[in-house]
């Protein structure tokens, strides 16, 4: 598993991919710290992380398109399911690489409130909520990424797939309001990434909303697992 890790991540940076993904994140979160905190003499870091939602769910599928469905396209996924190696262990092994990268990512936000905090006290029991926050989330959407990739070849299928899925699970949001059944807008809230997003950013560490993220990973890297067990044996 940990050499498959290694190997992924070695990939993401012998490619410009990897370059690409963090340039743009740190380009993105640097203008808006300019534009939302440094303009308004403020050391309140929220007007980023409120961005910051937006900017992983654009980036993100830049970051996992690639997992899975450049293996099959270059066919090299027949070599790597007939190796003496887990299936679970290949799927997460791609998946902790891609959570590495992300976790670079994101960990430019802990650099600003370091800075700031040099200059004025900055609340950290806010930053660290919506750290912890973006990276349950980003966690998330990397495994619904790589069971997309998992599904096809086609790089840019699996990126303007992934992107679809992730904005319907934001969108999901203002649904139980216009749904007149109860047991169904009640279901449709429950599964609402936002809703469970929200209260982490604040420091407020439910159980349910922790246990809900790690659901979502564990679901899509068993999916995964089974779609790469079903291509093994066809």
């Amino acid at each position: 598993m940990f050499a498959l890790m290694k190997r992924e991540l070695s990939a993401y940076f012998t490619s410009p991919i990897g370059y690409v993904y963090l340039a743009a994140f740190w380009f993105f979160a640097g203008y808006f710290l300019f534009t939302g905190v440094l303009v308004n003499n403020s050391t309140i870091l929220t007007p980023v992380f409120q961005v910051m939602i937006n900017i992983v769910m654009v980036l993100m599928p830049l970051l996992t398109m690639r997992l899975l469905s450049e293996e099959r396209r270059h066919r090299t996924d027949q070599a790597l399911l007939t190796a003496p190696v887990e299936l679970w262990a290949i799927v997460t092994g791609k998946f902790l690489a891609a959570s590495l990268v992300y976790l670079a990512g994101i960990s430019i936000t802990i650099v600003f409130a370091l800075v700031l905090n040099s200059f004025a006290p900055v609340n950290w029991a806010l930053i660290w909520g919506n750290y912890l926050a973006l990276a349950l989330l980003g966690l998330a959407f990397i495994a619904i990424g790589e069971f997309i990739s998992s599904l096809t070849e086609n790089q840019v299928i699996a990126a303007i797939a992934s992107f679809a899925l992730m904005l319907m699970l934001f969108l999901l949001d203002a649904l139980p309001s216009l749904i007149p059944i109860p047991w169904l807008s009640v279901l449709i809230g429950g599964i609402s990434f936002i809703k469970r997003y929200t209260p982490i950013t604040q420091g407020i560490l439910a159980p349910a909303n922790l246990f809900f993220f790690s659901s979502v990973c564990l679901l899509f890297l068993f999916l995964t697992t089974r779609v790469l067990e079903k291509r093994r044996w066809s």
